[in-house]
């Protein structure tokens, strides 16, 4: 595909045409090319998550790497950071290639798996760490998300294996024994709800000690989805001591409260749960200051049986790659805490940073020869979030009913498109377009 796009606002204000042909940006409008009117709208760098639940294998019944990557498309998200927790789990080269087929296979997003921490996320031994970054599948990220790495000499002994290569440990911080039965925010609420209280010390404590251990290891550290205000001030701390830390807050921890919980609605319920509005504001400065680095979705899909049930029953999750960058917008940008800019940096080019996804620096992200990875997005919309706003199978979102900010219009992987007109191109076009798309890489 070629395309001329008119008129797009750039992230630094200025505006531009861009012209992409054979999956990438090139310099001069291409022959016989599909032209796209961008005036009023805001030209992103492809948005990049870097804490995903695709599910599959194992979980089909919640979401599959075909329905997952066409709700981050939805999104305006180009890659994907596929977390392990699957059946089996991606500790072994195998299953972290199958991951990354699949992906290549559907075409809508990149697909990156990250590989587990321990095996079976037992937390008892590592898993294949250096099978799986040197698998074709070139995983630099591991997680045993959903679980803490609570034992401290094996959480070392993972930050000295990945420092050899460049990886990254990304942490699930949660000291388990403070948690056992938790379901809520601990404090007054939880006391008058009757529910578990999920204390902020337990995310605070393991961030405390991990950075601790990193530092005593030279390697890279990435918290995952931050949620108190003292585990900001301990990120805070640990980056002005040069540690190589990284943290990740997600959008509902930038925008929703605890008070919802008084709905015994499950679909708030999530890990780590929802925290008081001082920890919301705490988080909102954070990322403004880039104490925190970037925003990732912990997109988490679930079946309707296990959301529509009692709170104390239901799972821990949300799905959140559909709404992300209009919850941004919401919390950060129309708020004046963000620029476009910055929200360039924090959902695409520091996430990849991250991740060792080349391509996203915003300063050379739509230069000529750059994968032509973008989103557009026409930030003067405002309408209510929906069920048909939803492209993956979860509909567990906590936003469905809310009047949110943005419209994404057009999503560009790779130089094809997987949405236009706010609206997904058809699987069998997409599937075709990335089978081209690598043939012409490996025939380069």
């Amino acid at each position: 595909m070629s395309f001329v796009i008119r008129g797009a606002a750039l992230p630094d204000g200025s505006s531009r045409d861009l012209f992409v042909e054979n999956g990438a940006f090139v310099a001069d409008a291409p022959n016989g090319a599909q032209a796209i009117d961008a005036a009023g709208l805001t030209a992103l760098p492809g948005l990049v998550d870097l804490h995903t639940h695709l599910r599959e294998p194992g979980y089909e019944q919640s979401e599959t790497v075909l329905t997952g990557s066409r709700a981050a498309a939805a999104g305006g998200f180009t890659v994907v950071h596929a977390m392990a927790n699957t059946s089996p789990v991606a500790d072994t080269a195998g299953v972290v290639e199958q991951v990354w087929s699949l992906g290549a296979q559907h075409g809508y997003v990149t697909v990156r798996p990250i590989g587990a921490v321990t095996m079976g996320l037992e937390g008892s031994r590592l898993s294949e760490i250096g099978a799986m970054a040197g698998s074709r599948a070139r995983v630099r990220v591991f997680s045993d998300d959903g679980k803490c790495v609570s034992d401290a000499l094996l959480m070392r002994r993972a930050l000295e294996y990945v420092k050899t290569f460049g990886g990254v440990i990304a942490q699930h911080s949660q000291e388990p024994r403070l948690t056992e039965g938790a379901q809520m925010n601990e404090g007054e609420l939880s006391g008058e709800l009757g529910l578990g209280g999920w204390p902020a010390v337990a995310e605070e404590a393991i961030i405390a000690r991990d950075v601790l251990l990193a530092q005593h290891v030279g390697a890279r550290l990435h918290i995952c989805h931050v949620s108190t205000a003292g585990s900001v001030d301990v990120v805070r701390w640990a980056k002005a001591r040069g540690i190589d830390v990284t943290a990740e807050v997600t959008p509902h921890h930038l925008l929703l409260t605890e008070d919802l919980a008084r709905s015994y609605d499950a679909r708030y319920k999530v890990n780590p749960p929802l925290r008081r509005d001082e920890d919301v504001q705490a988080l909102r400065g954070a990322l403004a200051d880039g104490t925190i680095d970037i925003v990732a979705t912990d997109h988490a899909p679930h079946p309707l049986e296990s959301k529509e049930c009692a709170w104390d029953e239901a799972s821990f999750g949300m799905v959140g790659l559909e709404s992300a960058l209009r919850v941004v917008q919401l919390a950060m940008v129309d708020s004046g805490l963000l620029g476009w800019s910055d929200v360039a940096r924090v959902l695409s080019e520091k996430p990849a940073e991250i991740g060792r996804v080349a391509g996203y620096d915003t300063a050379s992200a739509f230069a000529p020869g750059t994968a032509a990875n973008l989103t557009l997005l026409d930030p003067s919309a405002n309408r209510v979030f929906g069920i048909d706003d939803l492209r993956g199978k979860g509909v567990n979102s906590p936003y469905l009913g809310r009047k949110l900010p943005g419209r994404i219009v057009a999503t560009i992987h790779n130089g094809y498109a997987t949405v236009l007109d706010g609206e997904l191109v058809d699987q069998q076009e997409v599937a075709a377009n990335a089978t081209r798309y690598e043939a012409g890489i490996h025939s380069a």
